[in-house]
């Protein structure tokens, strides 16, 4: 079995993939907010 030493795993892609998820999912709430928004005005 491999020793593991703290802090020197690459992290690069985990942190891009984080990123983009945060970012989705950020902009999916934007357009919820948006959609919801606009049904509350013109839907009746």
């Amino acid at each position: 079995m491999a020793d593991h030493k703290h802090g020197e795993m690459d992290v690069t892609t985990h942190e891009k993939t984080f990123s983009g998820f945060i970012k989705f999912t950020t902009y999916s709430v934007y357009i919820i907010i948006a959609i919801l928004i606009f049904m509350a005005i013109f839907a009746r």
